[in-house]
């Protein structure tokens, strides 16, 4: 038994009826009140009829009712006016420091066996999927897990909108900059995600724009600035894009980030920086006016067409300047990556757009490219899957991703509207 759950039961009124005080009193409550999370009592504003008289006031919660010594409650008077102290197990009489006794109503003889059962259920040894209610959740009805599942989905735009609020902010609400900027982050993975952040930061949009029409020099100045081209080389290709970084340079003021911030070990090859930045540049190089250009697009396939991105021919046989290959490969972005872009870039930044604008249809087109897309595959996803969740979008997935990240796996059952439906099961 912990203070959190009883603290669940009193506010969402999980008892059974005909609830009395120890000494007798019969309690209705109309409103449980508002959880407190500062000092003094745990329910502020509550109203309950005691006898025959209706009350408003605060109400305290414990374990036991020891635990009003224990906490000094006897030595504060925060608690002089209390409605009401609700303890699981009465087993012993205490004072305020007033000297009046506290009505005390006892939950244990009125809370339903299966209520315990469950909350017991949920707070075992996770089970090997990390999920909490596996063993139950098959048994929620699956419009309630629907209806929960929606509300996450917005919760995670909501969480992922931190960052896009953060740029616009630091781009003095350049919506063009900010997509810009975003996308670059996003084009870096987990892995680089600062490093591309600080590289577009590094290289002005406008500057790149100038050379819209000259692919090689739009590459040679993003590795440039990525502190790629530095040293020497054998291959003729990173050796003339030196040439046009340093060309570049005179009279622009670039200064590279330092390509020691790059990360290349334990990584996929095709998902290393050079092969990043190339793609990115050739992603500048076909929209220069990026947001503009995606404000503009609803449907999910052509937003896919946007990001049909390839890194220039010399990555056919290289991942790394100067270490060729022993098969040529185009290195083209796939359906995945494009999909993770639209999902954690462009996807939370229309939202944050229609926010600030006032505009719901862009935060309803936001939430509809979710549903256009379709489940990711990944580690949690696969474990929702395997205890009877069959997510049919990125929508569900997004959400799926958010109960285990934010709820899961810090056991936070009791603010879950699934862990909910769980408990009160009988």
């Amino acid at each position: 038994m912990t203070e959190s759950f009883l603290h669940y039961i009193w506010q969402h009124q999980l008892l059974g009826d005909g609830l009395t005080t120890i000494d007798g009193q019969p309690v209705v409550c109309h409103r449980a009140g508002e959880l407190n999370r500062d000092s003094g009592p745990d329910f502020i504003g509550a109203r309950l009829k005691i006898g025959d008289v209706e009350w408003v006031g605060n109400v305290e919660v414990h374990i036991h009712t020891s635990d009003w010594r224990a906490h000094k409650h006897s030595q504060d008077p925060a608690y002089n006016n209390l409605l009401l102290h609700v303890v699981y197990e009465h087993d012993c009489e205490v004072r305020q420091q007033d000297g009046k006794v506290p009505l005390t109503l006892e939950l244990k003889p009125y809370l339903h066996p299966s209520l315990v059962a469950n909350y017991d259920s949920l707070m075992a040894p996770e089970p090997e999927s990390g999920i909490p209610c596996a063993r139950q959740i098959a048994e929620v009805p699956r419009f309630i897990v629907d209806s929960a599942l929606d509300r996450l989905t917005l919760e995670r735009i909501e969480d992922k909108s931190a960052t896009v609020r953060r740029m616009i902010d630091e781009s003095h609400g350049n919506w063009e900059q900010t997509c810009y900027w975003l996308m670059a982050r996003y084009f870096g993975g987990k892995v680089n995600a600062l490093a591309f952040e600080l590289l577009a930061k590094a290289t002005d949009q406008r500057l790149l724009a100038r050379w819209k029409d000259n692919p090689q020099r739009l590459e040679a100045m993003l590795m440039g600035q990525a502190g790629l081209l530095e040293g020497y080389f054998e291959d003729e290709y990173p050796r003339r894009m030196q040439s046009d970084y340093e060309a570049l340079r005179n009279g622009t003021g670039l200064e590279p980030i330092g390509g020691q911030m790059w990360k290349f070990h334990r990584m996929r090859p095709s998902s290393f920086p050079t092969i990043r930045i190339s793609q990115f540049a050739a992603l500048v190089n076909r929209a220069s006016n990026l947001f503009s250009t995606m404000l503009e697009t609803t449907d999910v396939k052509q937003l896919e067409q946007l990001f049909d991105l390839q890194a220039s021919k010399y990555w056919d046989n290289h991942y790394q300047f100067d270490k060729i290959t022993k098969t040529a490969t185009p290195k083209r972005m796939g359906r995945a990556q494009t999909q993770m872009l639209i999902i954690n870039a462009w996807v939370p930044l229309l939202f944050v757009y229609g926010s600030m604008h006032g505009q719901q249809r862009y935060k309803d087109q936001a939430v509809a490219l979710l549903e256009q897309l379709p489940p990711e595959d990944n580690v949690v996803v696969r474990r929702w899957c395997q205890v009877g969740m069959d997510p049919k979008s990125a929508s569900s997935t997004q959400a799926l991703l958010q109960l285990y990240a934010k709820y899961c796996n810090s056991r936070r059952c009791l603010e879950c509207r699934i862990g909910y439906q769980i408990l009160k099961h009988k």
